[in-house]
């Protein structure tokens, strides 16, 4: 691609580098220089205009951003139309968008010409939503380039895993003390986070906090037809031998992972009945803002699997806002009883 100052008589049909307003005539960047308007400013004494004209091989910056979006663009995204160099992908589905992130990154090492952004792996997106761009800087790169960036895009590098579990059900357990109204508000909590992915709570069953009382919940909500299962404490799990593991095990369930490196969202549990998963909710859970809680149960909704190793690798970004309402700020202060 060659970029620069051309004398305007020999403007027609090159590329306007910049947006020129002159002498009545509009000529708009990134498109082609009609010969009429060239005439008339060369007549109106304009000597020369910054254009851009195109040399074998390249290819236009809209064809480019294209091919590499079709190229990158896997399950669950659709393309729409390139414009100024740009293309665009959305979700065409709700549910968690994997991103390959060596492919990414290697696409755009190929060449500062070619670029492409996305959200981050594992987010949760709806129907219509934009979760990645695909940008070519100049107005046309090097078909060499474009070929490599291709090459080394790996099939489907960018994807929408669709939510599959829909049936969930709650346990909550109770002790003196906690209202019947912070159960119900931690309920319609709940039900809005599943929303979005189509899901919605099909059983509630508030029970002592005993662990024979969890385990028969448990299996009583499984039996109702629940795809996953979420428990609420009355009080935060501090132990693997503490109520709501105990509880699972007592269910004839098993306990895979307790404690998470997210904060809020630090005393989570996560393990199973069968092939149902079960998740011990931390108490950051009753509040709506995002926490730990919100990443491990969208994976769940969306059928993936929750591996001790995927917990042990949220570390590095788990640091969430502050909660306004914890009794002590995390930066110090007297200890105070982390319901995280």
């Amino acid at each position: 691609m060659r970029f620069g100052a051309v004398p305007t008589r020999e403007a027609a049909g090159l590329i306007a580098a910049h947006t020129v307003r002159a002498h009545d005539v509009i000529l708009r960047k990134g498109q082609p220089i009609p010969a009429e308007d060239a005439a008339r400013l060369d007549a109106a004494g304009m000597g020369e205009l910054v254009a851009v004209s195109l040399e074998p091989g390249d290819v236009g910056e809209d064809a480019a951003a294209a091919r590499l979006a079709a190229r990158l663009a896997g399950s669950g995204l659709r393309r729409e139309a390139p414009f100024t160099g740009r293309c665009n992908l959305f979700a065409t589905e709700p549910g968690l968008l994997r991103v390959d992130r060596a492919g990414i990154d290697a696409v755009n090492a190929v060449d500062e010409a070619i670029t492409v952004a996305t959200l981050p792996d594992y987010r949760p997106v709806v129907t219509g939503e934009m979760v990645a761009t695909v940008k070519i800087i100049p107005y046309a790169v090097a078909g060499a380039a474009l070929d490599r960036s291709c090459r080394v895009a790996p099939d489907a590098a960018l994807r929408i895993v669709p939510y599959v579990r829909t049936r969930v059900g709650v346990v909550s357990t109770l002790l003196p003390g906690l209202k019947a109204a912070t159960v119900d508000k931690t309920l319609t909590t709940l039900g809005r986070r599943l929303a979005p992915a189509g899901a919605a709570v099909v059983a509630d069953l508030r029970v002592p906090h005993e662990a024979s009382a969890v385990g028969a919940a448990i299996r009583a909500v499984t039996a109702e037809g629940a795809d996953l299962v979420v428990v609420f404490g009355a009080s935060a799990i501090s132990d693997r031998r503490d109520v709501i593991p105990a509880g699972i095990e007592a269910a004839g369930g098993r306990v895979d992972h307790l404690g998470m490196p997210v904060d809020p969202g630090n005393l989570l549990l996560v393990g199973g009945l069968g092939d149902v998963p079960v998740i011990g909710a931390p108490g950051c859970a009753r509040s709506p803002k995002e926490n730990g809680f919100d990443w491990v149960l969208h994976r769940l909704l969306a059928g993936l699997a929750v591996t001790r190793a995927d917990i042990v690798g949220l570390g590095v970004g788990g640091l969430l806002m502050e909660i306004v309402s914890r009794p002590q700020p995390r930066s110090g202060g007297t200890p105070a009883d982390d319901d995280a």
